[in-house]
Order: structure tokens, then sequence, then C-alpha cells
């Protein structure tokens, strides 16, 4: 698959250092998330810390359809915070076909 967009401005965060990843790390923050992304074949408890993630940092959660591992180069990896609010708008705004917003409700 090609690499779209977004995975652009993921690259961007990471030189800039603004993006942090794993939910250890994650639960470590303070404030100033403005995007989490999770892999798509993440399961169901990385799923509940993404949610609960998303409603403490109050921002939306991408699920990212393939080739996560490109994104967190780590194998066990399931969850990326952005903490830049330009970056971030940029990666939702992009179309990337690979992301989508999630939809689901609260657990």
């Amino acid at each position: 698959m090609e690499k779209g967009k977004a995975f652009t401005y993921i690259g961007f965060c990471k030189k800039a250092r603004k993006i942090t990843l794993g939910s250890g790390a994650i639960n470590g923050l303070k404030n100033g998330v403005y995007l989490l992304i999770l892999d798509g074949k993440a399961a169901n408890n990385s799923l509940r810390y993404a949610l609960k993630f998303k409603n403490r940092f109050d921002c939306p959660l991408m699920i990212c359809k393939e080739n996560f591992i490109d994104i967190a180069e780590k194998p066990l990896c399931r969850l990326a915070a952005i903490r830049d609010k330009n970056l971030a708008e940029a990666i939702i705004g992009s179309g990337d076909a690979n992301y989508e917003l999630y939809a689901g409700g609260d657990e």
C-alpha cells in the first residue's frame, strides 16, 4: 500500500518529537494531546485505553487500517498520541484512506 499524506505528517511529528508512542507513555502525559491514532488490528483492551485517553484529553481518535508498525516502529505498540495541534489537524484533514475517525460510542 502506498504511504499517503497522513503518514508524511506523522513523520513530521517524529522529527519534531511531537509524538508519544504506547499507552504507558501516553498515560504519563498531563495535557497537550490533539490526536490519538490506534492500530486497526489492536485488541479490545487497547481500544478501551484509547477511549479513556480520548475522553481525558478531549481529542479525536483515528484508526489506522494498515501498517501501523510503520508509524510506531515498535512491534508491540498499538497507540500513538500526536502532541502538535497543527499537524494533528493536517492528519485529520488529509483524507488519507488508510486512516478514519473513530465513530463508535464510548465504552
